[in-house]
């Protein structure tokens, strides 16, 4: 006999809270209907592009590690938990080369330095290590909709500050920080979490004037004995395609105290390689290296020297240049397909980013791009796939818009790319159409009215 809803509830949780609370994360249900449905051109998957993937220049590194057996038989055993020092040690230098400036103008070591399986592992220890449950992260809205997951799953509170063109609006972020402050709550806001280049999913690049404003605002909000900290992402850094680089958050906090920087190779080299790195206010480097003692005590490092015979061999700028290239054509293709196929329509609106993954669309505001509304499916049934854009809102703050879409031009080559734009027009198109009522629905309405 079927168990009764009532005893169902009340039966023993064989899992964690935690555990629970990681079920039904969006990715998972994208992934469910990419794989059900492969004959769909996913515009969703947030993969760098396959062809490109650098199979010679590891092949390459690989053999010239390998050649050496004292090094081999070092890459091969366990490293430390920070990570293998001479990779820490190239990662500062272009660190600093990136954002001009000389060791001889700041105080930023190797220390600080610390190597993860990918940036995920980062952002994760960092949570682990300066939050509590119940905590509260700022976040630009919309944002990074796996992280998302991972403070709902840390049972962390995310609260979303409103954006525009030019990223976080410095005067909403330090609205918010009041708001909380009056309501004897600021204790509780103990990070925002920004990613600065190319964001995903809005692909916006913080503007370089708000940069030293936002750093300004989080630190003046900030006390000694409850630090508020900048969790920076930069994984998307590399892949500009137009314009100049600006530098990051990082450079206009000089005692290092405020700015904690996420950064990987994944984009910008090989996600299968899974080497990421942080960069830490020195308060921070042994309690979060604690914390990663108890995970991994020292991520691959047959991978970090892998990567640091790849920078050594001068393996990596010649593919991150090769990755750019192909990037700016698979943009351009989006961006002249949207032009083509979404102009057209009324109402639709996204920007043209200078770089990373993804294009941000704004759909008219009766239009559910949800994954419970009528476009998701009828996306999927003209052959699309798309992540809907309420994904990537806080649970609090900012109110989601369901109008939204955000599209990655990764995984696609050019011509799969604007059939799938064409498609999702079309998509669009057919939910408009159906929302509007024909001219003869109007008219009889309207004589039924005066008949009235």
């Amino acid at each position: 006999m079927p168990e009764s809803s009532s005893a169902s509830s009340t039966a023993p949780r064989t899992v964690s809270e935690r555990a629970h609370r990681a079920g039904g994360q969006p990715i998972s249900r994208l992934m469910h209907a990419a794989l059900a449905r492969p004959e769909l051109i996913s515009l969703a998957a947030g993969f760098v592009d396959q062809q490109s993937l650098p199979v010679e220049a590891v092949s390459e590194a690989m053999q010239k590690l390998m050649a050496d057996r004292s090094a081999a038989l070092a890459a091969l055993q366990y490293g430390t938990n920070a990570g293998y020092a001479p990779l820490r040690e190239r990662l500062l230098d272009m660190f600093r080369a990136a954002d001009g400036h000389p060791a001889t103008e700041d105080d930023l070591t190797v220390d600080q330095f610390v190597l993860t399986a990918g940036s995920n592992q980062l952002l994760h220890l960092v949570c682990e290590t300066i939050l509590d449950p119940g905590d509260i992260v700022l976040c630009a809205s919309p944002t990074y909709f796996v992280f998302l997951g991972a403070l709902r799953n840390l049972g962390l509170r995310s609260v979303g500050v409103a954006t525009d063109t030019e990223g976080i609006v410095p005067e909403a972020l330090d609205e918010t920080l009041r708001r909380y402050d009056e309501a004897g709550q600021l204790h509780r806001v103990k990070a925002l979490y920004l990613t600065t280049y190319f964001d995903n999913p809005s692909s916006v690049t913080l503007a370089l004037e708000r940069r030293p404003q936002i750093v300004e605002i989080v630190r003046r909000w900030s006390k000694p004995a409850r630090p508020i900290y900048i969790i920076e992402d930069t994984a998307y850094r590399e892949l500009r395609y137009v314009g100049d680089d600006v530098p990051t958050l990082r450079s206009f906090d000089p005692s290092g105290e405020t700015v904690i920087v996420a950064q990987t190779f994944s984009k910008s080299f090989s996600p299968g390689v899974r080497v990421g790195w942080g960069i830490l206010p020195p308060a921070l480097v042994g309690p979060l290296c604690d914390q990663k003692g108890n995970i991994d005590f020292g991520s691959p490092n047959l991978n970090q020297h892998l990567m640091f015979t790849v920078l050594e061999e001068g393996l990596y700028e010649p593919h991150v240049e090769r990755l750019r290239q192909s990037y700016r054509t698979k943009l351009e293709a989006m961006l002249e397909a949207a032009d083509k196929y979404l102009a057209p329509l009324p109402g639709v609106q996204w920007m043209r980013p200078e770089g990373g993954l993804y294009v941000w669309l704004r759909l008219p505001e009766e239009v559910d791009a949800g994954v419970d509304g009528a476009l998701f499916q009828r996306a999927m049934d003209r052959g699309v796939l798309y992540v809907p854009g309420e994904y990537c809102y806080p649970s609090e703050g900012v109110e989601v818009a369901k109008n939204t879409i955000r599209l990655s031009f990764g995984v696609q080559p050019p011509e799969r790319i604007r059939e799938g734009v064409k498609h999702l027009a079309d998509a669009v198109a057919d939910v408009l159409d159906s929302a509007t009522p024909s001219p003869s629905l109007e008219a009889g309405a309207a004589k039924a009215t005066k008949a009235d």
